[in-house]
């Protein structure tokens, strides 16, 4: 894998990034607007997806990279559990639903994969260079 300078460089991030954007257009376009609590809910967990893998880079170290990016997988499993709340209330159609829903999960298996990249990489980080 490349040496990368900024997090937003990063596939990940830049998926995560997309993914909170939709998850805002649907809250300032939809009924869920009105939802206050689900709606304050998904836009915490959609962004913290980003936040995390933006802090663990920073940290300059592999181990707590891999500690933010579990974060943000967990964020990302939040968000798609929100989601279905979503649907369900009607909120937005099948079809959005299955379209986030697949951005959820791509993002899980991404931030799975970079992990176990990092895992098994001999490189521990800027801060040990």
């Amino acid at each position: 894998m490349a040496h990368y300078n900024s997090f937003e460089d990063l596939e990940v991030y830049k998926n995560a990034s997309v993914f909170c954007d939709d998850i805002w257009h649907i809250i300032v376009n939809t009924s869920l607007q009105k939802d206050y609590k689900l709606r304050e809910q998904i836009n915490g967990s959609s962004g913290s997806i980003m936040d995390n893998i933006a802090e663990g880079f920073g940290r300059g170290g592999n181990k707590e990279f891999i500690m933010f990016l579990s974060f943000s997988r967990g964020s990302c499993c939040e968000s798609k559990a929100q989601l279905l709340r979503i649907k369900n209330r009607n909120h937005i159609s099948e079809e959005t639903y299955k379209l986030l829903n697949k951005k959820a999960k791509n993002l899980i298996e991404q931030l799975s994969k970079f992990i176990n990249y990092l895992k098994k990489s001999d490189r521990k980080g800027s801060k040990f260079e």
